[in-house]
Order: C-alpha cells, then structure tokens, then sequence
C-alpha cells in the first residue's frame, strides 16, 4: 500500500509561492551545491540534500496536484517531474489534444484523487502538492507524512503551504531532520486518532 505524503518547498513564514504565483528564491537550493541530483544534471545541491531528496524522489510512483499548477507549470509538459503519473483536482476536463501520451488523469473531488493516485503507484509513494489540495487532503485525514524542505526566506503573505485551514491538525514529532545548504528538509508522520 502506498503513503501518502503532502511536500513542497516553504518560506520560514509558511507560503509555498508570493500573492502572485512567484516562487521567488524559495528554489535556490536547487542550484548552490555541487551533486547532480538527476541523471541530466539539473540540480545541483549538497550531499546532504542529495542523499534526502534522491531516494524521496525515486519512491515517489504517482502525483496529486490541483488545476492552478497544471496551468501554471502547463503539465511539465506531459513529463511528471517525478514519478510516473499525475492526478489533477479539476472540474474542467484536460485541454483537448493536449499530450494525449501522457499519464495524467483528471478527477474532480480530493478523495478520488488520492484514491485513483494510489491505484497507479501502487506500493510507492503518492506525493501530494501543499497548498490548497495538500491541505483538502490533510482535512480529508488522507495524508500520512508532511514533508517540508524549509528555506530561510520570509514571505509575509502569499500562498500558504496548507491553503485555508479551519480545523487544527497535529503532526508527530519529526521523523526527518536535514540541514542542506540554505534548506531543512523536515518529514512529520501525521498524528492519527486525535
């Protein structure tokens, strides 16, 4: 059975992205090491984040992302950037004709998307985008493990990490603490039953 596991790249202050969709210099750490971190050579990071997030990425059998980042990264493309199929949250169907090889399926509710996730990776790890479906799913209890790779940088508004939240949810002690090159890689099991 596969875990699911809510991740993104945060500011200090908790936003994954400013009020206008910019990442800023939340991903800078991608590039300020000397470790490839793919077999194309994109990304560069310390050995410390590389032997975090090397592994994180190559379990990682499907994706759940929502409507907004599909536009806005246009699908990658039709290539997930990792793992090998991409669920989208959205109430519009696919763009028609819009790379029709690609292994990405669009459902309209949170919980068919974890669902449907789930049946593609099989035993490996479905990995949820933050914001607002993250934190849908989390409200769901459909997230197992919080993963956040934590930058010093400091937003004051913007796309929070868990979208609007009404209920109060609290996670296990962390079960992964990395210091990287300007980023903290943090892994919270998420704390059931409470």
């Amino acid at each position: 059975m596969s875990k699911v596991v809510m991740h993104s790249v945060v500011s200090v202050d908790g936003f994954i992205a400013d009020d206008n969709d910019d990442i800023g210099p939340l991903f800078e750490w991608y590039d300020n090491g000397d470790i490839p971190l793919t077999d194309r050579g994109t990304f560069k990071v310390s050995r410390q984040s590389a032997d975090y997030v090397r592994p994180m990425w190559a379990g990682i059998g499907s994706m759940v992302i929502g409507r907004h980042l599909f536009d806005l990264m246009n699908g990658w493309d039709g290539q997930p950037p990792t793992g090998d199929h991409v669920v989208v949250v959205s109430h519009r169907p696919k763009p028609e004709g819009w790379h029709p090889e690609a292994s990405y399926h669009f459902v309209d509710s949170i919980p068919e998307a974890i669902a449907r996730a789930e049946g593609l990776a099989g035993d490996r790890i479905v990995a949820v985008a933050a914001g607002n479906v993250g934190g849908q799913a989390l409200a769901h209890g459909l997230v197992d493990e919080v993963a956040m790779d934590v930058v010093p940088v400091v937003f004051g508004s913007g796309k929070r990490y868990f979208g609007p939240m009404d209920d109060q949810h609290l996670l296990e002690n962390p079960a992964v603490v990395i210091q990287g090159d300007r980023v903290l890689h943090l892994r919270y099991e998420v704390r059931r039953g409470v």
